[in-house]
This record gives C-alpha cells, structure tokens and sequence, in this order.
C-alpha cells in the first residue's frame, strides 16, 4: 500500500519554485542540472550526467534483469515571463512555460519516496533529459545504450496539462502525439516591373499556388478520419509595390500520426513543387526535416496502466497534433505517456502550455507521484 504522500508537499513546492527561477534553454541548463544533482544526492542518490546537461539516477532493487523507468524533460523556452509571483524567472526571456519545472519537481518528489522503501524490490531508473523542446536529445539517450545497460523493461513520462482538470490524468493506446516536419521552401522567379509583369517570373504568384495545393493533400489524399494538419505559419518576400519579387521563402509544419502518413504527405509535397516549377516557370527549393517519431502508447500498458492508478480520475484523451520526443524512448521499449491535469479555474490556472502567464498548483504534482509509485508498485 502506497503511504499518504503529503510529506512532500513541502519539498515538491521548493523544489519546483527553485526550478522555476532558473529556466534554462536547450543544453544551456546547467544551473538546472546542478540544482538536481544537489538535491539527488542530499536524499542518498548517486545522479550520473548524460548528454552534456542532462542526469540520470540507478536505484538497483533486488531484482536486477527488470528495471522500470521514468523521464521528465528540464529545458525552458524563450518566453518572458508576466506572471506576478515572488518566484518568477531570473533569467529574462526565459521561462518554464511548458511545466518542465513541475515534471522536475515530481520526479524529485518520485525519488524521495523511493528513498523511503529502501531496499527496493526492483531496479529503477529516472531520467531528466535536457533538450526536449530541440533538439531533442531524447534520441541521444537511447543511443547511449542506458536502456539496454540497466535491463529496462518499461519507460514512463508525464506532461502537465491545463485542458484537464486539476488531478486528472489523460492518456489513450496507441498514436496519442503527433509527428511533426518541418517545411522550409524557397522559390525563386526573375524580378520586373509590376508595370509590365510579362517580363519577369513572378515568385509570389508560385506561392500562392503552392499553399492552395497544400491543401489538398489533407482533403483529397487523406481518409476524413485520419488526422493530420499541414499549415504554413511565415513567409516572406518582396521588396516593393511595383516590382515582382524574384524570391519568396515559406516555413511551416506537417503533423501526422504514423510514419507512413509523414512518408506520404512529404512525396506529394515534393511532386507539387515539381508540378508548379513547370507550370510558373520557377526553381523551387525545399527543406522537409522530419523530426520526433509519434507518440505512440503501448496498448498493453494502457490496459495495465488503468487499473494500476485505481483511485485516481483518468480519461481516455483525444489524440494531439503536438509533439514529444518521448517517442524515442517507446521506439527502444515499451513505453506510456501521459497528461497530468492542472486547470483550476478558481485559483485562475487556466492558461494553456507555452504561454507567458502559464501556472499551477504544486498540490497537483501530489497526483504524479502517487500515479508514478502506484506504477512502480505494480510492476512485474
């Protein structure tokens, strides 16, 4: 039987405001990993760096061919932070406005209570992998073999999020997040006078062309009932009123949920490229960057996982057309990713993941935890 978790509150509630003062980009996060490997190693741990910026923990239990393991992600974003907290960001233009710091503070927490039922019956690893948001080193670690070297069986991750409420728990089998691309195009035509259009190229006009076409690889060469999304966020080009831009550059994203749907969607992209060239005269360039695999949940673990968190509010979420390196560890193992609920709408928690204004109860980390050991607990 797990114990009641509410000694510690207090050291989860340091923890991630500490955490959350601090935030630290991509492989720059090593006033982070010093603050976790500090507080590892004041509870009895022995923490090991990995990837430059990154820790990771062995808790050797009896049993040491079957290991269970859990990840939390420690990078920031560049946001400048507006909420008006005696704990706000040190660092201006930097705030952990994705939970990061939460994820932190409850795998802290997770490692406190292992601490307290010494010895174990079985092997633990938890890591706290930099670089999450990009470039994504998740891939890293599991090409560093520490999977393979402590016998891991099963790998967990939780992601906090302001769509569910407070408590709850959100997850589904199978494809639960998207993988993403990223599209980089450049299109280059002839510059002229707007004045006589005839004798040049004109780039944008191409463009126009290319967006419209996009389109139709999500209507026309997609079942209704498969998800995926395809949209352009920026481009630029032109330098004045009266005269055909020579060049326009485009970025965007391709989201979908299998391999062989981005496999797809990335061949009609490039046929469409090769179809207007002809059509408008035009080079057109382009730059797909295929980038995390799918958040993909194994559904064995799903059916275990739900009458493992008995006693905890858990829904079946939809599938997200965001994206989470997680996937790579579940590429290596079977794995299970979930959503932790932070929305209290008295307290004014409502604001979504990314935006500058993000916060929550600490108290809901005490969810994490208990889900977190209950999975231990029922681990064979």
């Amino acid at each position: 039987m797990i114990m009641d978790l509410n000694f510690l509150l207090d050291d989860v509630i340091k923890n991630r405001r500490a955490l959350h003062q601090i935030p630290e980009t991509a492989l720059t996060e090593f006033k982070t990993q010093k603050y976790l490997k500090d507080y590892l190693i004041s509870i009895g741990l022995n923490p090991q760096e990995i990837c430059e910026t990154g820790l990771y923990v062995y808790i050797e239990g009896k049993d040491k061919e079957n290991c269970i393991a859990f990840r939390s992600d420690i990078d920031a974003l560049d946001i400048l932070e507006e909420n008006n907290i005696e704990f706000a960001s040190k660092h201006k233009g930097k705030m952990h406005a994705c939970g990061h710091d939460g994820h932190m503070a409850t795998l802290l927490g997770f490692a406190k209570y292992l601490t307290t039922i010494q010895p174990l019956e079985k092997s633990v690893l938890l890591i706290f992998q930099p670089a999450e948001e990009a470039p994504g080193r998740a891939k890293e670690i599991c090409q560093s073999g520490l999977l393979q070297k402590y016998s891991v069986k099963e790998v967990y991750g939780l992601h906090l999020f302001p769509e569910l409420p407070e408590g709850t728990i959100g997850t589904r089998a199978g494809a639960f997040f998207a993988q993403p691309t990223v599209i980089h195009g450049k299109i280059t035509g002839k510059s002229g006078h707007g004045a006589m259009p005839h004798k040049g190229v004109d780039a944008l006009q191409a463009f126009t062309k290319v967006v419209d076409a996009y389109q139709t690889i999500i209507s026309r060469n997609f079942s209704p009932f498969e998800t995926t999304a395809l949209t352009i966020g920026k481009f630029q080009g032109g330098s004045a009123f009266n005269i055909l831009p020579e060049t326009v550059e485009f970025w965007g994203t391709l989201r979908t949920f299998s391999q062989a749907n981005t496999d797809f969607a990335i061949k009609r992209i490039k046929e469409i490229h090769r179809g207007i060239e002809i059509a408008y005269n035009v080079k057109i360039e382009e730059n797909l960057e295929v980038m995390y695999p799918p958040v993909t949940n194994d559904e064995k673990l799903y059916n275990k996982f739900l009458k493992t968190i008995e006693g905890i509010p858990c829904v079946e979420y939809e599938p997200l057309a965001i994206a989470e390196d997680f996937a790579y560890y579940q590429q290596e193992v079977p794995g299970l990713f979930v959503l932790l609920g932070t929305r209290n709408e008295e307290k004014g928690f409502t604001q979504a993941l990314h935006n500058c204004r993000f916060n929550f109860d600490e108290k809901a980390l005490l969810t994490g935890i208990e889900m977190f050991a209950k999975i231990y607990h029922n681990f064979k």
